[in-house]
């Protein structure tokens, strides 16, 4: 049955919106409304590969496009410590966590505003709405893994055993990319400009992240203040040492990023929440 035509007449009790949550409760609605999700992620990928004729191939070409504009035109035209690392490697490693956070803000931010007409027939947390622009950013990148594992081939070297330690990295790139999905997606309801704002914001992030360079180009003194203000930073960065150098990630950079997304994440759940009552009248 489709979840998003057959609704019922009044909210159904497992799927009624509470406004004020405890977490336990919280998380065990967008647990309930699972399926919902699942549906508008299938929904949103159905759409968009519908006529297009290279198919899910336009996944992978923003990253490869910046990877191959990267490698061109700064890494051959400035000094860019990789450790070793070719380029092209160096740079998709970071291009994919990065892809990752830029789709699931510049898609999340928009859901509520795109799904407008649901916000007042399906009865679940409105939160499922961001959290299945995230979903749809991470099968694109599951879909752009593979071209890592060809430059691997292309470049014979291999992922390092310490890749397995990339998990807590991924934890906080996820609690990270949610808190500002939340916050974006329940102001740009409100504020219409900042659909505007948005790319050009994306694009000043790529460049203040160390997506095309390593962190080793900010000052030893400023790395912690770094990694708490744009805790990507070290997300990247720890990326590259675990899965390309075979050497754990600076844990102090990581905690300080975790901080940083953590308090970052309880903030967007707030702000969410207390903006959420007028979405509907205003999207």
């Amino acid at each position: 049955m489709d979840h998003l035509t057959a609704v019922p007449a009044q909210p159904p009790v497992h799927l009624r919106y509470h406004r004020r949550l405890h977490l336990g409760e919280a998380i065990r609605e967008l647990w309930t409304a699972r399926e919902l999700i699942r549906t508008l992620v299938e929904r949103e990928l159905r759409a968009r590969y519908k006529q297009a004729v290279l198919g899910t191939a336009w996944t992978i070409i923003p990253p490869l496009t910046l990877m191959l504009v990267f490698t061109f035109f700064l890494h051959r035209g400035g000094r860019i410590d990789t450790g070793g690392i070719p380029y092209p490697l160096f740079a998709y490693v970071g291009l994919l966590p990065w892809t990752f956070f830029s789709a699931s803000v510049s898609r999340g931010g928009q859901s509520l505003l795109q799904n407008a007409a649901l916000l007042n027939k399906v009865y679940c947390p409105r939160e499922v709405y961001p959290i299945s622009s995230i979903v749809i950013a991470g099968v694109d990148t599951l879909v752009a893994l593979p071209i890592l594992a060809i430059m691997f081939a292309i470049f014979r070297t291999a992922p390092q055993p310490s890749t397995l330690l990339a998990l807590p990295l991924l934890a906080v790139q996820l609690a990270f990319t949610f808190g500002v999905t939340l916050i974006v997606s329940s102001v740009s309801v409100y504020l219409r400009d900042l659909r505007h704002a948005l790319p050009i914001l994306l694009q000043l992030g790529l460049f203040a992240t160390p997506v095309a360079y390593g962190s080793e180009v900010v000052p030893a003194a400023l790395r912690l203040p770094y990694a708490f203000i744009n805790p990507l930073a070290p997300v990247i960065d720890g990326y590259r040492r675990v899965v390309l150098l075979g050497q754990p990630p600076a844990w102090d950079a990581v905690l300080a990023g975790t901080l940083s997304s953590l308090l970052l994440l309880a903030l967007g759940s707030i702000l969410f929440k207390r903006l959420e009552t007028g979405f509907a009248d205003v999207a």
